[in-house]
């Protein structure tokens, strides 16, 4: 339970992960098969996880720290079988049930307590320093851990990257996709996720087709830039230093961003333009894009849900809140967390669009303060989507037949491209999506109802 006596809700307990790969590889533990021996009282909850050894992890979570404790080798906090225990016994108390701690986690609870009694008997200034959480030395100190930890691995990237290009592009292909794995592998060791799938791009780009070579130099590049911004990060102005945190991993407590020292909302009626759900593994990820009424500004609220518990905020595509929003720091902020609500949602009116040259410079223009974006979120309006002579592409082509947009390979072949053309008819219509260097992806059109693609 929380400090008001309720059960955690799946954000709560994903934003105790130290990064993105923690939090997926939580969410493939939040199962009932790898777990024995589960339970919870109105402080703790515990439970022994199988693993690849003989002897499965004994995991136990004092609530109201939180604090934690895991017999695996992991040097996460929290590691990801806490999370997985957590996010299980959020998502459905019929696989968690109360009782009383076994003696393993017993034993781990009452030190716990003993230390605290002790600490809160001691007379003041007396005693060992305290060790909650809540320190901020302590955070101080592992944030700058955490920052040397990155900056070696940052450098070690850095090595590899000219080894690369001192014997050649075309040593990529005969080391094949192992020796990028097994890089990404360090990166995430160096606690720097972000960079660890920028590796995989790496290594992805070797198999990517005839013009390969293009592509990984591509990357290299790309990669190379975020390493020099992040180990010259102290010279970077505020805004682009914050992007490069978060693109190599970093990221922001969402409850600071609403009521930190720094905290500073954006109050508007927000349009909900489209809303996507991917599943990886046992984890769901909810995108929620939107667009301010009055200021214009763009967001993307990101939320995700464990096994057996449905995702907290879902918002239909066409929907008007009048809502608080938080920015996560960056030179070209769009990601923003939801904060208080003004007003009921309402049905909104179809927003308006611009052309495509607009849309392309709308890209651009974010792209020249985040170079490591992939796509810009953009609504096109008055544009017919037409698919190519041979069948192998299609385009959105605005009215006037002096522009058009090629749509992103990766939406090809799926049945959302002809629900599209049969919206339009052959007529203009408007359609939301992102805008970005493998061309447009749609994701909502208007009819005039939106219709989610």
């Amino acid at each position: 339970m929380n400090p008001q006596g309720e059960r955690w809700t799946t954000d709560q307990v994903l934003a105790l992960a130290p990064d993105e790969a923690s939090r997926r590889a939580g969410g493939k533990l939040a199962a009932p098969g790898p777990w024995s021996e589960t339970g919870a009282d109105g402080g703790a909850v515990w439970g022994q996880c199988k693993g690849s050894g003989k002897k499965p992890y004994q995991t136990v979570v004092d609530i109201k720290g939180p604090a934690f404790e895991c017999s695996c080798p992991s040097r996460k906090f929290p590691c990801k079988h806490a999370l997985g225990l957590l996010l299980l016994w959020a998502g459905d108390d019929r696989e968690v049930t109360a009782g009383e701690p076994a003696q393993w986690a017993g034993e781990w609870l009452a030190g716990r307590r003993e230390r605290a009694e002790r600490s809160a008997s001691a007379p003041s200034g007396a005693g060992a320093p305290s060790r909650a959480p809540a320190d901020p030395e302590a955070a101080r100190r592992r944030a700058e851990r955490r920052m040397q930890r990155i900056a070696a691995g940052a450098t070690e990237l850095e090595q590899r990257l000219e080894d690369l290009l001192g014997s050649g592009l075309a040593s990529a292909e005969r080391a094949g996709y192992s020796s990028w794995d097994e890089t990404a592998a360090r990166m995430v060791d160096a606690q720097a996720p972000g960079l660890a799938s920028r590796v995989r791009e790496l290594g992805s780009a070797v198999a990517s087709g005839p013009d390969w070579p293009a592509r990984l130099l591509e990357e290299c590049a790309l990669l190379h830039l975020l390493d020099q911004g992040f180990l010259g990060i102290e010279r970077l102005p505020a805004p682009l230093a914050a992007t490069v945190r978060s693109r190599v991993g970093l990221t922001t407590e969402a409850a600071d961003l609403l009521t930190g020292p720094e905290a500073a909302t954006v109050r508007d009626r927000w349009l909900v333009l489209a809303q996507q759900d991917s599943e990886d593994g046992k984890l769901t990820t909810r995108r929620i894009f939107l667009r301010g009424e009055r200021t214009g500004r763009m967001a993307l609220h990101l939320s995700f849900g464990g096994a057996n518990r449905p995702l907290d905020v879902a918002l239909a595509p066409g929907l008007v809140l009048d809502a608080d929003l938080a920015y996560y720091p960056g030179a070209r902020p769009l990601r923003a967390v939801l904060g208080e609500r003004h007003a009921p949602a309402a049905p909104g009116p179809v927003p308006p669009g611009c052309g495509i040259d607009a849309a392309l410079a709308a890209y651009g223009d974010a792209l020249r303060d985040d170079p490591w974006l992939d796509s810009w979120p953009v609504v096109l309006a008055d544009v017919t989507p037409i698919p190519s002579r041979d069948g192998t592409g299609w385009q959105l082509a605005d009215t006037d037949g002096e522009s058009a947009l090629p749509l992103d390979p990766r939406c090809l072949g799926r049945t959302s491209l002809w629900q599209l053309a049969a919206i339009s008819g052959g007529a203009p219509v408007t359609v939301f999506g992102e805008c970005g260097h493998r061309g447009f992806l749609p994701l909502t059109a208007w009819d005039p109802a939106p219709v989610s693609l």
